[in-house]
């Protein structure tokens, strides 16, 4: 089983000594992820949710000096006041996968975006419109669906539009992008560093009923694979239409692919704990190597 640490257990760098001027430092051979929110559609907060968690889309890795972070849900929130706590400046890359409600609206409540020396470069493909990664931000903070425009955000901000199929370097750090969803335009992203991989798949095409190519292309021999699990269903049955349901269908790619660890992210906002411990000791009878999601928890990829 993969090293996965509970909540209640700090992610601190490898090497925490090594700073520079005065920036949040990242060891050189670190290769962590946290989950700040693992819930799909909308927030779940209340007593039944609240060891898996409640908020919305947001993992943080932590990689050869460089800060990511993939989506910007309501775990976002929480993330950035993690940050603000640590007392140093911020720099970060957010990459966002599309701009449905669940991964955009931690967003306004970024605390280190209204710090003037955080620094922050923010990715994201083109709307099937051609609206920007910055116009679709802009737009969510515009009255009268919010109190402050983007441009009260006090830290440097530089954004980028990317497309499916485009890599990216940072340093030593790969990021490849690929389209996962025809109805949502949505992008997945592989994250290579030396010989490891992580691989964050979470709005994938439900009504797939065989292996998607480039799913398996994307998750090939990747460390860990990070897959849609909102439409899970622990109903599903043999008899259902579909050849394969969500968990099912992450099991089978993370076989075919080789991939180390599965981790089902992206819960149904309906499914409580017990649910969800219910559906991770079913999907673990399938395959060893999974695991579903929490909030707070960590894993280590150099220990994999």
């Amino acid at each position: 089983m993969a090293n996965i640490v509970s909540p209640s257990d700090a992610m601190t760098p490898a090497n925490p000594r090594d700073v520079s001027q005065g920036e949040q430092a990242i060891a050189a051979q670190t290769f962590m992820l946290k989950f700040w929110g693992v819930r799909g559609n909308i927030p779940a907060p209340g007593a039944d949710t609240v060891r898996y968690g409640g908020n919305t889309a947001c993992v943080e890795v932590q990689v050869a000096g460089q800060r990511l972070i993939f989506d910007g849900g309501t775990g976002l929130r929480v993330l950035g006041h993690d940050l603000m706590e640590q007392g140093q400046p911020v720099t970060a890359h957010l990459f966002f996968t599309h701009t449905h409600w669940d991964r955009i609206q931690g967003f306004p409540f970024f605390a280190p975006a209204f710090d003037p020396t955080t620094r922050l470069d923010i990715y994201g493909a083109p709307a099937p419109n051609g609206a920007s990664i910055k116009q679709r931000l802009m737009d969510q903070m515009l009255r009268p669906n919010f109190f402050k425009p983007l441009q009260t955000m006090a830290a440097t901000m530089t954004f980028h539009n990317i497309a499916a199929g485009a890599p990216l370097s940072l340093g030593e750090v790969t990021i490849e992008p690929w389209g996962l969803n025809r109805h949502t335009s949505a992008l997945g992203y592989r994250v290579s560093w030396q010989n490891r991989a992580l691989v964050y798949a979470t709005d994938t095409d439900s009504s797939q009923t065989s292996l998607d190519p480039n799913l398996l292309m994307l998750a090939a021999d990747a460390d860990v694979l990070i897959f849609d699990g909102t439409y899970v269903d622990t109903a599903y049955s043999e008899s259902s239409a579909r050849s394969l349901n969500p968990w099912q269908l992450g099991i089978e790619i993370a076989k075919a692919s080789q991939v180390k660890h599965l981790v089902l992210f992206h819960h149904n906002p309906c499914h409580s704990d017990d649910q969800l411990d219910q559906l991770e000791h079913q999907v673990q009878k399938s395959f060893a190597q999974v695991s579903l999601a929490r909030e707070g928890a960590t894993l280590d990829l150099t220990l994999l």
